[in-house]
C-alpha cells in the first residue's frame, strides 16, 4: 500500500497536514467525550476531582488551538473535488454534515470556556499558561453553559460516529475511495 507524502492538498487528494488535522481534531474529540462523562461522575471529594477537570479543560483548549489551525488549513488549501460516483444528494448531505461538526466542534469549545471561566478564574493549561476568563455573560453562566455543552458535545459525537459509518459505507459497500483519501493511502492501480 503506498501512501501520499504531499503536505498540502491537491484537487484530487488531501495532504498530509489536513490529514493529521483531521484524525487529531478525531481522537481528542473521542478522548473527550468519555473524560467529560466521568467528570459528572465525580463527587466532590474524590481525589480525581482536583486533576481530572484540569486535563479536561487543557485537552479543549488545544482542541480549540489545533481546530483553529484546521480552520486556516482549509482556508489555504485546495480543497479535493468529490468523488464523481456520488450525486448530488450525497455531495450536499456530506457539506451539511461537515458544517455541522465545524459548527459543534465551536459551540462545544465555547460552552466549555463559559464553564470552566464563569467564575472568573482563568484555565491554567496543565499549568504551562492561563486562558484568561471573561467577565460572566449571563446569570448561572455555569449551569446554561454546562447543559449547552453536554447536548452539544453529545450531537457531536453522534454526528461523528454517523460521519464514521458513511465513511466505512463508502469503503466497504461503494468501494470507493472516500476513506482512502483520508487515510492517506494512495488508489490502487
Amino acid at each position: 500500500m503506498a501512501f501520499i507524502k504531499h503536505i498540502r492538498n491537491t484537487t484530487t487528494t488531501y495532504g498530509l497536514g489536513a490529514i493529521a488535522l483531521h484524525w487529531v481534531v478525531a481522537l481528542l474529540v473521542f478522548g473527550l467525550y468519555p473524560l467529560g462523562l466521568y467528570i459528572d461522575s465525580l463527587s466532590y471529594y474524590d481525589p480525581a476531582y482536583r486533576t481530572v477537570p484540569n486535563w479536561h479543560k487543557s485537552i479543549g483548549i488545544i482542541l480549540a488551538v489545533i481546530l483553529v489551525t484546521r480552520i486556516i488549513w482549509r482556508a489555504i488549501n485546495p480543497h479535493p473535488e468529490s468523488i464523481k460516483t456520488h450525486s448530488n444528494a450525497i455531495r450536499l448531505i456530506t457539506k451539511l454534515g461537515h458544517i455541522g461538526l465545524y459548527l459543534l466542534l465551536i459551540l462545544v469549545l465555547m460552552s466549555g470556556y463559559m464553564i470552566s471561566t464563569a467564575d472568573g478564574r482563568p484555565i491554567s493549561v496543565f499549568n504551562w499558561f492561563d486562558i484568561p476568563a471573561l467577565p460572566a455573560l449571563i446569570e448561572q453562566q455555569e449551569d446554561i453553559a454546562g447543559e449547552i455543552h453536554f447536548i452539544s458535545a453529545t450531537t457531536l459525537i453522534t454526528l461523528s460516529l454517523l460521519h464514521a459509518a458513511a465513511a466505512l459505507k463508502h469503503h466497504f459497500i461503494d468501494k470507493d475511495n472516500t476513506l482512502r483519501r483520508m487515510l492517506g493511502t494512495k488508489e490502487p492501480s
